[in-house]
């Protein structure tokens, strides 16, 4: 369907219908997403290569490939490639507005707003 690149690594999206929505996230060895959260979707993200370290509210939780974790609507979250690895994710978003605009960033290393 289409791919972006970013300061972190890229993602491509494979799958969008009204609704969901499902990605390949890939993050580069020492890359680190934003830490964020969403008004719109709640997310599932499983780890099909590397270890992921994985924020989720309070919680940072290392995963590894087949492991997964659910980001329910509003939770602050940050996904991090910190093992000396690429990270791959397959990420299914949920929701009634599943655009990149959805991002309410709270850290992120890279200055963006």
């Amino acid at each position: 369907m289409y791919s972006e690149t970013r300061p972190w690594g890229a993602f491509h999206v494979l799958d969008e219908q009204p609704g969901f929505k499902v990605k390949r996230i890939v993050v580069k060895e020492g890359g680190r997403l934003s830490l964020q959260s969403h008004k719109h979707r709640s997310e599932h993200w499983t780890v099909v290569g590397g270890t992921a370290t994985v924020t989720v509210g309070d919680k940072v939780l290392k995963l590894t490939r087949g492991q997964s974790v659910d980001i329910a609507l509003g939770d602050k979250h940050r996904l991090e490639s910190l093992d000396g690895s690429t990270v791959e994710i397959i990420e299914v978003q949920f929701g009634d507005y599943l655009g990149e605009d959805d991002i309410i960033r709270y850290d992120d290393v890279y200055q963006r707003s």
